[in-house]
Formats: structure tokens, C-alpha cells, sequence
């Protein structure tokens, strides 16, 4: 479930008079995503997309992610712009939480991850690497190699119910991360959590697949560049068997270095940052695995998915493994 907060017509007609948008036509609940609370929005002016952000969204954060946002739009990225107030601001409270208004974009995210989507997606990835690169605020990575260890100490007295002997495995896999932990590689903003559902597609008639929209930047931080790569590997390259598809790897490294060129020093350091994404996405996991109670209303993604990603980047002994 995504709509945690719900709205009245009420309380969105009155919201809406402080925006120039016209007058609303319809407005529902959307399902996907699981951390803020998401409506689609129409009005006689377009399509848009109403968020509430819930409590586990810092307030304080909100003008950064936004800013970000609409940096990126006026460099030419395709993802949500903010819509301003008759005021100016784009941010706003509704039903006692903070809120804002996005534009729609066009295209569906990849249910099934095909190889023609990897190319794209790595091209979209450097766009918008450079399209950020004079965006000046900064956004520390709070589920960065810091925020590991402390997320491991939360999971460790019950992350071997899960499977047995699950804490000592990460207990060696975080330590031999963080001694390989690349330092001096290029920094700027980076989504960090580009999933397939975070990414939209559009394949026309005469036309090559392209990337329509990325959207969900409330991960987005400033961080080493060639990680927000690793996120997309440990993603979008693994069959349903967790074998891992470097032909997959390849094309989104090859797209992605057309637009901006890996360094040899990122290429090298590909496999220790894929253990470490893969490892921040577990921990994630097991957090809310073990700290779900019963009969709540959401849905626990399994982090034995990505134990098994972790142990095949473990092994794998250079960048040309992961596709480098």
C-alpha cells in the first residue's frame, strides 16, 4: 500500500485554491511505492502527482529533494518537476502532513527487466550524474558505509531467525567492505535507489525504447558517482535465479560511458561498491523484516534476495566480473 494518509475531497479542493492547476476532475489512491503516501491527480490544466510525506521523510530535507528535482528539470532531465503555489513554493502541508504537487510523466516502469532496457537506463544514469553537477547544496548519505554498522547492531538479535548464521556472514562481509572502501573517487548527487519501478519507459512505433521519467529522488544524496552504478547493477542485473547477467552489465556501463567516461580507478573499484550496495539494500530489508510487527499493513521485501547478491559480487575477483 501506498496511501497511508488519506485525503478528503474537502480538504483537496481547498489545497488546490492555492495553486493555479483549475479545477480538479478526479483524484485516486496510487498502490506502488512504500515510503510517502501518492495520489494522480487531474485537473483541467493536466496530470499531476499529489505526495504526502510521512514520518519517516525528514521535513528539513524536503526543500533539498525538491530543489534537486527541479535543477534537474531545467537541465533537460526527464523526471517530476515541482509545481509552485500561487506564492512560489512548492512545498506545503495537507491533512497535517508536508506536501507537494509534481507534473505526471508518461511511460510505464519494467515489470520484467529486458536487455533492451539497460542501454537506456545507463544513458538516463549519466544525464543525470552531469545534469546535477553544478547543483549546489549538498545531501550527506545517511545509508552510506557510515549507517551500515549501526543498521547491522539493530538487526542482530533476531537477523538469524531469518536464516541461521545470517549476522556473522555480514558481520565479515561489512568488515572486509569497509577496509576495500574506495576513497578520492568523483562525488556528486546520485539517486541511490534506482530500481525498475523508479524508472519509466516509452517504446513508439519507429522508435528506439527510451527512458520517459525517473522519479523517487527521497533517497537521492551526494555520494560517489559510480555507486548510484552499482545500485543499478545489483537492480536490474540478475535473472530470477540470481544468476548474475553481465551482458546486462555491459550495456548499461557502455551507454553510461558514452555520455560520461568511467574513470579506471571507478571501473577497478565496481565490484567492492556492488558488495556495498548490495549489502546497504539488505540491511534495509532485514531492519524492517525484523521490525514489522504482525498484521501490519505492509508489505516485507525479502533480504535473503539480496544476501545472494552480496555473495556472488563477493566473489567476483575484478571489475570485468560486474561487467567493467
Amino acid at each position: 500500500m501506498a496511501v497511508y494518509t488519506e485525503v478528503s475531497d474537502e480538504a483537496l479542493r481547498a489545497f488546490l485554491t492555492d495553486y493555479p492547476l483549475g479545477e480538479l476532475i478526479a483524484f485516486r489512491g496510487i498502490a506502488e511505492g512504500v515510503e510517502n503516501s501518492n495520489y494522480a491527480l487531474k485537473t483541467t490544466t493536466g496530470d499531476y502527482i499529489l505526495t504526502l510525506y510521512e514520518r519517516r521523510v525528514d521535513p528539513a530535507e524536503l526543500p533539498w529533494f525538491l530543489g534537486l528535482m527541479d535543477h534537474l528539470v531545467h537541465r533537460g532531465l526527464a523526471c517530476p518537476a515541482p509545481v509552485p503555489g500561487r506564492d512560489g513554493q512548492a512545498l506545503r502541508a495537507l491533512a497535517e502532513r508536508p506536501a507537494a504537487i509534481c507534473t505526471f510523466l508518461p511511460g510505464v516502469w519494467p515489470r520484467r527487466v529486458r536487455p533492451g532496457h539497460l542501454a537506456p537506463l545507463g544513458d538516463a544514469l549519466a544525464r543525470l550524474h552531469l545534469a546535477g553537477a553544478d547543483f549546489a547544496p549538498t545531501r550527506r548519505n545517511a545509508l552510506g558505509p557510515a549507517g551500515w554498522a549501526p543498521l547491522l547492531e539493530r538487526c542482530r538479535a533476531d537477523g538469524d531467525a531469518v536464516q541461521p548464521g545470517l549476522i556473522a556472514a555480514l558481520d565479515q562481509a561489512l568488515a572486509s567492505i569497509l577496509a576495500e572502501w574506495p576513497a578520492g573517487l568523483p562525488v556528486g548527487h546520485i539517486h541511490a535507489d534506482l530500481f525498475p519501478d523508479n524508472v519509466f519507459f516509452m517504446e513508439e512505433a519507429g522508435e528506439a525504447l527510451r527512458v520517459s521519467g525517473i522519479i523517487d529522488f527521497y533517497f537521492a544524496c551526494t555520494d560517489l558517482l559510480a555507486y548510484d552504478i552499482a545500485v543499478c547493477l545489483n537492480a536490474w542485473c540478475f535473472e530470477p535465479d540470481f544468476s548474475f547477467n553481465v551482458t546486462r552489465a555491459r550495456a548499461l556501463l557502455r551507454a553510461y560511458s558514452a555520455i560520461r567516461q568511467l574513470s579506471p580507478e571507478e571501473r577497478a573499484a565496481l565490484p567492492v561498491l556492488c558488495r556495498g550496495a548490495a549489502l546497504r539494500f539488505l540491511l534495509t530489508r532485514l531492519f524492517d523484516w525484523v521490525n514489522t510487527p504482525p498484521g501490519a499493513m505492509v508489505t516485507r521485501k525479502d533480504p535473503l534476495e539480496y544476501f545472494r547478491k552480496l555473495r556472488f559480487f563477493l566473489s567476483a575477483e575484478n571489475a570485468e566480473a560486474v561487467g567493467g
